[in-house]
């Protein structure tokens, strides 16, 4: 029996199972579809909005304390386009789909999956909750206390992940491995080098996981606060001599965080990530979170003295770690829309899967007498609530 011809939605469905399956960190954390494009189709740069939880203060007493409900949002902007390109025949149409995904939409796939997933990766720098193993393997302490940081923060018990790459997953297997587990997960590890669910955490391995090098600067800064009471997202500070890179971690003396829910002092140091390089000269660092000392988005116990000091965490001059993470759904959010289905093409399909939106479209070139046919996606990333994510830095 002759074999159907493949249809463009039948391959741009097959092509999204794969980017899928190829994703894992994409498909662990939120992604949204804004369908508002169907028809126009979505243009680089278009923006979605993405609503965040309110927060209120709470009052002692009979007498009601007004405050203003304000719907807090953030800005996606669907700003990256990629996809691949290659040529078929209307020969190669006749072919059964798991033959046409093996020849093309596998490699395909496997390559635009990677570049998306670096890209979205890099939201791990927006993330200053860190756990320093940096210096050591990971392990099983390290996994707990990356399960207590979310925990404090109020990550909800469900959704929860864990990426590590390769190394990773060998220190964890033999670290893990003498602890009680059920048949089918020792069996998972044994056979197949599967972690599984952990203390709390979906685990898995991806090749992508960077590795983070620090700045200049010592773990002993020697940067002094520049001004008391300071709040927001930069830090004035005196003139210091050594630099920062966007993702650097650091405390600053005094400024403790708070129970975000009751805003009692934690005894804990507040930890800020940097989000933007400074040089040597810099009297200013530019910071997450914004320091707030009061009201229903309190996040630390004081803003900082004059004079206070900056530490960095995880190393001193250029100290580097492979950047793990443990993250709850909601923490980053993946998002995409759709692109444009032109007209006077030889075939075109849009299709959506989990949230993206992917394109195919084929046309004839008839001066070389070939059928140049391209896949697109178009999304944007971005940190919706870092507070539900932990950054483990081990090396």
């Amino acid at each position: 029996m002759a074999n159907s011809l493949l249809t463009p939605s039948i391959i741009t469905k097959e092509a999204l199972n794969i980017l899928h399956q190829k994703s894992n960190f994409i498909s662990t954390i939120n992604t949204q579809y804004d369908d508002q494009y169907a028809k126009s189709g979505a243009k680089v740069g278009n923006d979605l909005k993405i609503r965040l939880p309110n927060e209120f203060t709470v009052r002692t007493g009979a007498t009601l304390s007004s405050q203003d409900v304000t719907e807090n949002s953030v800005t996606l902007s669907v700003a990256t386009q990629k996809g691949v390109d290659f040529t078929f025949s209307s020969e190669e149409l006749t072919l059964h789909i798991d033959q046409f995904k093996e020849r093309y939409l596998e490699p395909a796939m496997s390559v635009l999956a990677a570049n998306i997933e670096s890209d979205a990766y890099s939201m791990s720098k927006d993330v200053y909750n860190f756990v320093s193993g940096v210096g050591s393997a990971n392990s099983f302490a390290n996994i707990t206390n990356a399960q207590k940081s979310l925990t404090t923060n109020l990550a909800p018990y469900g959704d929860r992940n864990y990426m590590h790459d390769p190394q990773s997953v060998v220190d964890m297997l033999a670290d893990t491995k003498g602890l009680f587990q059920d048949s089918t997960q020792i069996g998972k590890q044994y056979k197949e080098g599967l972690l599984g669910r952990i203390s709390g955490f979906d685990h898995y391995e991806n090749t992508l996981v960077p590795t983070h090098t620090t700045g200049t600067a010592a773990a002993t800064t020697g940067y002094l606060v520049n001004g008391a009471s300071q709040t927001g997202a930069s830090l004035t500070v005196d003139t210091g001599s050594t630099t920062f890179l966007k993702g650097d971690i650091i405390t600053i003396a005094g400024v403790n965080r708070v129970h975000p829910e009751t805003k009692a002092d934690t005894n804990v140091l507040q930890n800020f990530v940097v989000t933007a390089n400074s040089g040597t000269s810099a009297t200013s660092l530019a910071i997450s979170p914004s320091i707030v000392a009061s009201g229903g988005t309190q996040n630390v116990s004081a803003s900082p003295a004059d004079n206070a000091a900056v530490s960095k965490l995880g190393g001193g001059n250029g100290a580097d770690w492979t950047d793990t993470l443990a993250y709850h759904r909601d923490a980053f959010c993946f998002a995409s829309a759709d692109l444009t289905l032109p007209d006077g093409v030889d075939f075109k399909a849009r299709e959506v899967m989990d949230g993206i939106s992917m394109r195919i479209v084929r046309d004839y070139s008839i001066s070389a007498d070939t059928f140049p046919c391209r896949i697109d996606i178009l999304y944007g990333y971005k940190t919706i609530r870092p507070e539900l994510a932990t950054r483990v830095g081990i090396n």
